[in-house]
């Protein structure tokens, strides 16, 4: 029945994949393996993009459809923040309003025993500094997928460091244009590809294998 989520996503038919979603859940299949499968359906979509088969549209449909199969799992994620592997503040930078691969991060990290604060897109460095003061995370993510706001990500790092903020903490880098060198550039602790390697990364932070 996974398949059927992974195929219904990546043919963008919503009520076939939140219908199979709820019956999952209500046969007490873990949430990890439903969100893997709708994972693998956005992997799908984003093949799909690339290969010109889907355009924006399309992929804007998928994010919204994965974000409303996501949203009936928020009971899992909703548990004793006291027992959550850590904290972790993530943005799109100013100036970049995508969202689509924050989005999915942010679930993946949430379904894999973190507490997250998604400050949501176009984030001025402000924000940034106000958020970490608040919660006290111990890694700090940073997306974006516009080079043109390349230099939005090295700001904020540099308004961290200046608030006295950036010791003690690991801030990674993300976004399809994202690479080592530019993690280099912006002055960041590592870049994430995916979200897969976005948990792999965050949980050897905070000293989890």
């Amino acid at each position: 029945m996974s398949a059927q989520i992974s195929k219904a996503l990546a043919e963008l038919d919503e009520d076939v994949v939140l219908k199979e979603v709820e019956e999952l859940s209500n046969q007490g299949v873990p949430a990890f393996e439903i969100l893997a499968a709708l994972q693998k359906g956005m992997e799908e979509v984003g093949k799909k993009f690339e290969d010109k088969e889907y355009f924006l549209s399309e992929l804007i449909m998928s994010a919204d459809i994965f974000k409303t199969a996501t949203s009936t799992l928020g009971d899992v994620f909703a548990d004793d923040s006291s027992k959550k592997l850590g904290t972790v503040v993530i943005g799109t930078v100013k100036e970049d309003i995508h969202d689509i691969g924050k989005d999915i991060v942010v679930t993946i990290l949430k379904c894999n025993g973190f507490n997250v604060i998604d400050l949501g897109v176009d984030v001025p460095f402000e924000k940034f500094v106000e958020a970490v003061k608040e919660h006290n995370p111990q890694i700090i993510g940073l997306s974006c997928l516009l080079t043109s706001a390349f230099d939005n990500m090295k700001e904020t790092i540099a308004a961290l460091e200046a608030a006295g903020l950036r010791e003690g903490r690991k801030v990674l880098v993300g976004g399809g244009s994202t690479d080592d060198k530019v993690s280099a550039y912006v002055n960041a602790d590592g870049v994430c590809r995916n979200a897969q390697e976005a948990v792999q990364v965050c949980k050897r932070i905070v000293g989890v294998n």
